[in-house]
């Protein structure tokens, strides 16, 4: 992963400098700024280290593919960028193994990956690792279960406790029900044992 240095005497001036060089939009790199303190009769100098999200996002699938062919597992990964977040899909010849207990495995290699890239970047970039469309199907599972609920809600005026569930399932849950007419979630409880609230909305 190739990362290119520019400089200027202001950020804008060296974000300028990098873009042009480049051949590319702010919104394809990702850069870190550094102050250089000047000399006697210089001014300071404001540095940037550059890298294109193209080519995190390649090192990202090169990381994973490693990681799983080392583990002795055979695979195709599937990319799309989608809202400006690489999303990883992993097919491989033991999918359930992969996966692991409620997602255990992919889990543990996602957070292993993303230490990787965070090391090497020296900050955190977002990415969604799956393997065989299991979040997928499993964030369409909950968006259902959720509107369910959210219907028997507004219709009993009672309010519903879910299961305990981790921050991404929480989230599935909030962002469906987000904008319903009749209810709202709140979140509530302590992790592990954090989970979502269904509640009747009162206007």
């Amino acid at each position: 992963m190739e990362k290119y240095v520019f400089s200027g005497k202001t950020e804008e001036e060296a974000l300028e400098n990098a873009m042009s060089e480049l051949s590319v939009e702010k919104n394809d790199i990702l850069y870190d700024v550094k102050e250089q303190k000047g000399g006697l009769f210089k001014g300071k100098k404001i540095e940037l280290t550059v890298t294109k999200k193209s080519d995190i996002n390649n090192f990202i699938k090169e990381t994973v593919l490693k990681i799983v062919n080392d583990m002795g597992f055979d695979v195709q990964i599937e990319t799309k960028v989608r809202d400006d977040i690489l999303n990883l899909t992993i097919h491989s010849d033991n999918n359930n193994l992969l996966i692991g207990r409620d997602g255990k495995n992919m889990n543990a290699l996602s957070v292993v990956v993303k230490q990787i890239i965070q090391n090497e970047l020296g900050q955190f970039y977002k990415f969604n690792l799956d393997v065989g469309e299991y979040k997928l199907k499993q964030q369409k599972n909950l968006e259902r279960m959720a509107k369910r609920v959210a219907r028997e809600v507004a219709k009993s005026k009672i309010e519903v406790k879910l299961d305990p569930m981790n921050s991404y399932e929480r989230r599935i849950i909030h962002n469906v029900l987000n904008d319903d007419k009749y209810v709202y979630t709140e979140s509530t409880g302590e992790e592990p044992n954090r989970c979502v609230v269904i509640k009747i909305r009162n206007d």
